[in-house]
């Protein structure tokens, strides 16, 4: 079985408290001045905002405050989420929920062998009226996208999302469209059932900023589910979900994350992390430069969410595997030995030495 999300309250770094935004930066840290007073106010403000998305999420699904923590960082740092979890564990509502909270504009595409990139991105449609052709926006044309089971439409469907993941924009007979600002791609995958499923390629999967695997809930957190639904509970009723955030948040939210200090020391563990993977005799890839600036990014999301306007190592230890894990690829004798991503980044965290 996978491991869940690696942000727990074993990875808190310390300080930081069981909730992100529980604790405040103290006089003394490194940069603590470095922000306008106003600018300061602005940011603590979007980072309860933020830290109350947990609250509201919870009201519909139980006991994944992790994976949402993992989706704010990824709006943070604009960046997308590819999630995995047997059927049935709620990513669909996690998502539906995190847009009602947040006020952004939401849609969902199921992902099919038929899928037609036109689908996705949008196409030319004959006007008979004006006798013109006119652009028709697809699904990708919102602020959060679900791409449901994306590994069930073959690669040409898959790549339509790329030009959409890194450019933030659609291109249509030479004419480049922008996306809403913020876009964030959420895809899903089972990881139980590969017949009849196009993987993605590891170009495509770096792509993710992260990949967040969906636990199925605890006994205790399963009797609280089937309780609210003995109680009535309609999970396509959101009207008890109030929204908290919105795009002012996140963009103050985003100023505050690039301003977080970060330590050449930390810089160089994060890069000895990541090179690391490339010289692990369990892996045939390693941790692009691209993973390198992915992990420096969530890191200092989660420093800036956890009360703190600098990087620990403790921030880069807790994003590593959920930044990484999808960066790296088994050697297959690995496999056969039972060897899994996660695993493999557990032995290089214990054996790379942190800076103090």
């Amino acid at each position: 079985m996978n491991h869940p999300v690696d942000l727990g309250k074993d990875d808190v770094p310390p300080g930081a408290g069981a909730e992100p935004g529980a604790a405040a930066p103290s006089a003394g840290a490194p940069g603590a001045d470095r922000m306008p007073e106003e600018v300061r106010r602005q940011a603590e403000i979007a980072r309860a905002a933020l830290t109350a998305l947990r609250r509201e999420v919870a009201k519909t699904v139980v006991g994944q405050d992790s994976v949402v923590t993992g989706l704010v960082i990824a709006l943070l740092c604009r960046g997308h989420v590819l999630l995995e979890g047997v059927p049935g564990t709620a990513k669909t509502l996690l998502i539906k929920t995190l847009s009602h909270a947040l006020e952004l504009d939401f849609k969902r595409v199921q992902f099919t062998p038929d899928l037609m990139p036109g689908d996705v991105t949008g196409s030319l449609v004959y006007d008979n009226r004006t006798s013109e052709f006119e652009f028709r926006e697809g699904p990708v044309f919102t602020n959060l996208l679900l791409a449901d089971e994306i590994n069930r439409t073959p690669p040409k469907t898959q790549a339509s999302l790329l030009e959409a993941m890194e450019e933030r924009q659609v291109s249509v007979e030479g004419a480049a469209r922008p996306l809403p600002d913020p876009f964030m791609v959420c895809a899903t995958q089972n990881p139980i059932e590969y017949e009849g499923t196009y993987p993605l390629p590891e170009a495509q999967l770096d792509r993710f900023l992260v990949k967040l695997t969906v636990p199925v809930p605890t006994r205790d957190e399963e009797i609280t589910m089937l309780q609210r639904h003995a109680a009535g509970f309609d999970p396509r009723d959101l009207s008890e979900v109030r929204p908290v955030a919105g795009a002012a948040e996140l963009a103050a939210g985003r100023a505050a994350v690039r301003a977080v200090h970060l330590d050449p020391k930390v810089a160089a563990y994060v890069v000895d992390l990541c090179r690391a993977t490339r010289q692990s005799p369990s892996l045939q890839l390693g941790v692009s430069p691209r993973g390198a600036t992915a992990l420096l990014a969530t890191a200092r999301a989660w420093a800036w969410l956890s009360g703190r306007d600098y990087v620990t190592p403790d921030d880069v230890k807790a994003l590593a595997r959920p930044t990484l894990r999808h960066r790296v690829q088994l050697r297959p004798e690995a496999e056969l030995e039972g060897a899994t991503a996660d695993g493999v980044l557990e032995g290089i965290l214990a054996h790379v030495p942190a800076p103090r």
